[in-house]
């Protein structure tokens, strides 16, 4: 099972700017390799697609689409790759933000 996360500044004190914008976050992830921004999340299963709406910056690896998705000021990701551990925090790191499961 994936563990989710989420990237956040509510926990920082004294913070004049709490949430994580998409005018930060657009021009961080095109300097990043292997990341591409979508409006549109579609999910394909066995029997049915989902299609969500939103911003979501996907992180290709290898074969797997990992979707970063911006929501009400904060950056959520699911953990499905150990990869994908050290990404986040370096993201994390560099918006001035905390990591939170949930």
């Amino acid at each position: 099972m994936n563990q989710r996360f989420r990237i956040t500044r509510s926990m920082q004190p004294n913070s004049s700017n709490q949430e994580i914008s998409l005018e930060e976050c657009q021009p961080y992830f095109s300097s990043k390799a292997d990341f591409t921004y979508q409006t549109v999340l579609t999910v394909k299963g066995e029997e049915s697609t989902m299609s969500i709406e939103g911003d979501f910056f996907v992180w290709k690896h290898g074969e797997a689409l990992i979707p970063f998705r911006l929501y009400m000021g904060e950056l959520y990701v699911a953990v499905s790759h150990q990869e994908l551990v050290p990404l986040m925090i370096e993201i994390a790191t560099d918006f001035r933000a905390d990591i939170v499961e949930g």
